[in-house]
């Protein structure tokens, strides 16, 4: 949100906003259709309920590389034998993350170098966006119903429909959903990109992003935001585009 703001004083104001998982709070923010404080709040309560949803070691993750969407759903459906293991984020092509019991997941590991792809494990401490958040979902929705929603000044790109929205209620209900919905980050780039979108700048730390969607489109231009330097260099580059 720091960054945003300061490329705002700049004069960059984005046409769109989208945000990977917790990151679709800074979006909201920077849309208008939330106040900063409030998501200050609600993320940290967000941070607690889905710790809290699943003892340590109980969960896991893992991100595959190197196999089809299609084919991880399904080796994640062969893996489970009863217990949860489902894809919890389609970042870009060949690399989908899944969630779940960490003995499922593990399966779903091996089943995966099986089938030519490769695991490897992500150091978090719960299985985010599956069913196993159930419980911090049913009680999060207690505090974002609490909590002031306005009509968003620009766009936004959700993470758990890759679909444009404008409204405040279905702002809240993305936030909602996506605690145990997979982050549709590959969809959300190819439907901007779709829109005719051809700069993407990443605010915050980091180029993760920025790397995901030059998987999706080589051709797109990727920017980030994260200091001072990489802030002239933007503005520079969205000036002169």
């Amino acid at each position: 949100v720091a960054a945003a703001r300061v490329l705002a004083e700049q004069g960059i104001r984005p046409d769109f906003v989208a945000g990977h998982s917790l990151g679709e709070y800074s979006a909201l923010v920077t849309a208008g259709g939330m106040d900063f404080k409030d998501a200050v709040k609600v993320v940290r309560r967000r941070g607690e309920l889905m710790q809290e949803a699943v003892p340590a070691g109980v969960g896991a993750m893992a991100a595959i590389l190197g196999l089809e969407p299609v084919a991880v759903k399904e080796l994640c459906e062969a893996a489970a034998a009863g217990q949860v293991c489902s894809p919890a984020n389609f970042n870009a092509p060949g690399q989908v993350v899944i969630a779940g019991h960490k003995e499922a997941v593990e399966r779903a590991c091996g089943l995966a170098a099986e089938a030519g792809g490769k695991a490897i494990p992500l150091p978090v401490s719960a299985p985010f966006h599956c069913s196993l958040m159930a419980p911090a979902q049913e009680t999060l929705q207690w505090d974002l119903w609490n909590t002031l929603f306005c009509e968003l000044e620009i766009p936004l790109m959700t993470s758990v429909d890759a679909e444009l929205i404008e409204g405040a209620e279905e702002a809240r209900d993305s936030l909602i959903r996506q605690v145990t919905a997979p982050v549709q980050w590959e969809r959300s780039m190819r439907e901007l990109l779709a829109k005719g979108v051809t700069h993407f700048v990443e605010v915050g730390p980091g180029r993760v992003l920025a790397g995901l969607l030059k998987r999706v489109d080589r051709g797109a231009v990727a920017l980030n935001v994260e200091d001072a330097a990489s802030l002239q260099k933007t503005v520079e580059a969205l000036r002169h585009a």
